[in-house]
């Protein structure tokens, strides 16, 4: 079975930076589209980032141009470089599997990102 791990939230400042980390397990990693989601207290669930196994890209528009998401797959490892932290995006981070010939999806159980003004 598929395992995601996050790891790497915490509490940062305003303008500060973070890099999440999400270990897969239990997947052949290079066939899967990686993602990360965010969701806040009382929202939706929202699109943070997701990388194809060939590289291609896509970001939300709040994210865009502070946020970096890349893989390593290698380690099995999807990171997000989060840069120029707001108060608005903190939330809970989760992590996203797509294994692009099944289509099966997993999700990891999130991470807390908390950014102070």
């Amino acid at each position: 079975q598929v395992q995601l791990v996050e790891s790497g939230g915490g509490l940062v400042q305003a303008g500060g930076s973070l890099r999440l980390s999400c270990a897969a397990s239990g997947s052949i990693f290079s066939i899967n589209t990686m993602g990360w989601y965010r969701q806040a207290p009382g929202k939706q669930r929202d699109l943070v980032a997701t990388i194809t196994p060939g590289d291609s890209i896509n970001y939300g528009d709040s994210v865009k141009g502070r946020f970096t998401i890349s893989r390593d797959n290698a380690k099995n490892t999807v990171y997000l470089h989060m840069n120029s932290l707001k108060p608005e995006d903190t939330a809970v981070y989760y992590c996203h599997l797509e294994n692009i010939f099944t289509r099966d999806a997993y999700w990891g159980l999130g991470t807390q990102v908390t950014v102070s003004s």
